[in-house]
């Protein structure tokens, strides 16, 4: 079973670029500035996109709060990995 969100980049062809994968149906592509995610964001459906906004948005902000704890959670590795207090 996949997990529901992928982080994903493409630092060879789009270095400053960051994309957040949705795998359940509605599957979709967030993709978005490296440096501000949260402000300017191109969705890309692969499915039929809803009509149902509130569902949307439910789902963006699923998206966003699952790269706000990858994020973190790398965070944390790179601090245990090198001894970072």
């Amino acid at each position: 079973m996949l997990p529901k969100f992928l982080l994903a980049d493409n630092s060879q062809e789009t270095p400053d670029l960051l994309f957040v994968v949705h795998t359940e149906s509605p599957r979709f592509i967030i993709e978005s500035d490296v440096d501000d995610f949260w402000t300017n964001q191109t969705i890309h459906w692969i499915d039929e996109q809803p009509t149902n906004e509130v569902l949307i948005e439910q789902l963006i902000g699923e998206a966003e709060d699952f790269l706000e704890e990858e994020l973190e959670s790398q965070e944390d590795l790179f601090d245990d990995e090198f001894g970072v207090n």
